[in-house]
């Protein structure tokens, strides 16, 4: 049994891609980390005139959001590494580290959130500067929503789990912002426990989050890819003249870049020389219509 591995010529092409899609998720990092930021210390300098736990819960849960940017952005900075010997397939796995961080900095936050209610439900203290209070929930909603659709746009169009997942999380961040005004229209109406009520159910809705977040990150550690790209795969690789057949496709996630191996059967009549140049027509066809895809170990073998 003869096989080949395709090699790519423009292997250039696909590492100036892959380093531009990094650099704009670094941007979409820097500038949702700043977006956020800015949202939670408004809202906490709320807080301490107001007295609000729901809004205290939310603040929380918002700059927690926007420190999830750190171990990305520092995974998307290791992923621009070039691989070493001991690293031969690079750094992208970073990313599923940080993914990792990402989902520990969730339940920590949730955690903190859930204790400062259920103290405030046991010692009340009264909200003042109720609209104050609604106003930075609102404030709380718009910045979330304007940062989850840059995130999930950006992650979506570069191929990073970690950041659409990021962006998700943002959109619920903005939600959970909303029941603080509810919290707010609570106390104003004459029912002084709705603020830290608010409070846990912001707890609930930070651990649905943590739950989908660590899902994805388990998906991404266990190699998952979507089964409708390896179909896709399969027919591209098969629409290559001379193919008669595609078998042993596996592929996995490289941070936000995919690798793929197969095995092609061709004619056996077919000379070395001539194998080996389909194995590269077929992986040069594959980096092109595969989106995120930017290698393949194509081998071949004789039909039966």
């Amino acid at each position: 049994m003869g096989h080949g591995h395709g090699h790519s010529h423009d292997s250039a092409h696909r590492v100036d891609a892959a380093l531009e899609s990094s650099r704009a998720g670094m941007r979409a990092l820097a500038v949702s980390f700043a977006a956020l930021l800015v949202t939670a210390l408004a809202q906490a300098a709320v807080v301490l005139v107001s007295g609000s736990v729901a809004l205290l819960s939310d603040t929380i849960h918002n700059l927690a959001d926007a420190l999830t940017a750190v171990p990305i952005g520092i995974a998307f900075l290791l992923g621009r590494r070039a691989a070493t010997r001991r690293y031969s397939y690079g750094f992208g796995r970073a990313e599923d580290l940080a993914g990792v961080l990402v989902v520990a900095v969730i339940a920590a936050s949730a955690g903190l959130a859930g204790y400062q209610a259920i103290a405030r439900m046991i010692d009340p203290h009264p909200v003042r500067h109720l609209w104050v209070v609604a106003a930075a929930g609102v404030i709380g909603f718009a910045g979330n929503e304007i940062v989850a659709r840059y995130r999930i746009s950006v992650g979506r169009r570069i191929g990073s789990a970690a950041l659409v997942a990021d962006g998700l999380h943002a959109r619920t961040d903005g939600f959970t912002s909303l029941a603080v005004v509810l919290g707010a229209l609570g106390v104003a109406t004459g029912f002084p426990l709705a603020d830290p009520i608010i409070g846990l159910v912001i707890t609930v809705a930070i651990l649905l989050v943590l739950r989908d977040a660590a899902r994805e990150v388990l998906l991404r550690l266990l190699d998952a890819v979507d089964p409708d790209t390896l179909d896709l795969t399969e027919r591209v690789a098969g629409t290559v003249p001379d193919v008669l057949g595609v078998r042993q496709l596996r592929m996995r996630w490289l941070g936000h870049t995919l690798r793929a191996e197969l095995a092609i059967t061709l004619a056996p009549t077919l000379t070395v020389e001539h194998a080996h140049r389909i194995a590269h027509d077929v992986e040069h066809r594959l980096v092109e219509h595969v989106p995120h895809l930017t290698a393949a170990t194509v081998h071949t073998e004789p039909a039966a």
